[in-house]
């Protein structure tokens, strides 16, 4: 009796959670799913019809989507490594015992907790042309005038890798205070154990930090991977996708094809990609973290 109350009390408890992912997760996926098999576009006379799986086949048939999501993986090849390396390396850092360590956890932290429109904002001011805008003149001063100012988010070739620094730089210290965590979890002793046998500090590194850190390492590159594809904000605010699609993305294009343009089905069909893209990478990271446990 008294655990089937203690079971029914936990149902109720849940059941505001649940409502929720059923209403805001649930449906809207099921609606995606069936919007995408149609050819549904707002304001259009053609009537609504069932197209099966033609949306897909001709986003993978459209240069347009296939440059978003060339960017999108470039985008993502470079920014989860060297963020994470950024982050590991600021983590081991203020995992020493040093003198203002608080102060410096928090202003490593600072990036991750200003909102990404006033983040790209401000990266729009430092990336200003010519050379009034922050980095031109920095470059100026340390090239002692030999830098040639440039507009950087409307050159093709520097927008993308624009953004990448913008994005490095705001999410590193999310990254960091994972790691930091994890490297507070590796027992001491095993540390004392390497350097009565005569390890180094790199050997240590190499030996026990990396390995007791595998897990962590696989979820916080699993995340900043997920967000990585979810790259929109920056798009929209800083280069609105140009310049000549040189940073469109995935989802920014969705939004552009499901608001702007009002092609209903094809942003559906879009996002359904992005998931099964996310659901892809989860599933290998559980498997890297199985392989692990055994």
């Amino acid at each position: 009796m008294l655990q089937r109350s203690f079971i029914s009390a936990g149902t109720l408890f849940a059941l505001p959670a649940l409502t929720g992912l059923l209403i805001f997760v649930a449906i809207p996926f099921l609606l995606a799913i069936g919007l995408s098999l149609t050819n549904l576009r707002l304001g259009s006379p053609l009537p609504l019809e069932f197209v099966g799986l033609k949306q897909f086949i001709r986003l993978f048939e459209d240069p347009a989507f296939i440059r978003a999501l060339l960017n999108n993986v470039l985008f993502t090849v470079v920014v989860v490594p060297v963020q994470t390396l950024l982050a590991l390396g600021l983590a081991l850092l203020l995992h020493q015992p040093l003198k203002g360590r608080a102060m410096f956890r928090t202003l490593f932290f600072m990036p991750v907790v200003f909102p990404l429109s006033l983040v790209s904002v401000v990266w729009i001011l430092v990336y200003s042309p010519g050379s009034d805008g922050m980095l031109n003149s920095f470059l100026q001063f340390v090239s002692f005038g030999y830098w040639q100012p440039r507009d950087f988010l409307h050159d093709p070739w520097l927008a993308l890798p624009a953004i990448m620094l913008t994005s490095i730089w705001q999410g590193a210290g999310f990254q960091m205070v994972i790691l930091l965590a994890g490297l507070q979890n590796i027992p001491q002793q095993l540390y004392e154990a390497a350097r009565i046998d005569g390890a180094g500090r790199w050997q240590s590194f190499w030996h026990i930090t990396l390995p007791q850190l595998r897990n962590t390492l696989i979820f916080v590159m699993l995340v900043t991977t997920i967000l990585a594809f979810r790259l929109f904000e920056q798009v929209q605010i800083m280069t609105q996708g140009g310049p000549r699609h040189a940073t469109t993305t995935v989802m920014y294009e969705a939004v552009q094809a499901a608001f702007t343009r009002q092609q209903v089905a094809r942003g559906a069909a879009i996002t359904l990609i992005f998931f099964i893209v996310v659901l892809l990478v989860t599933f290998a990271q559980r498997r890297l973290t199985r392989q692990e446990r055994l």
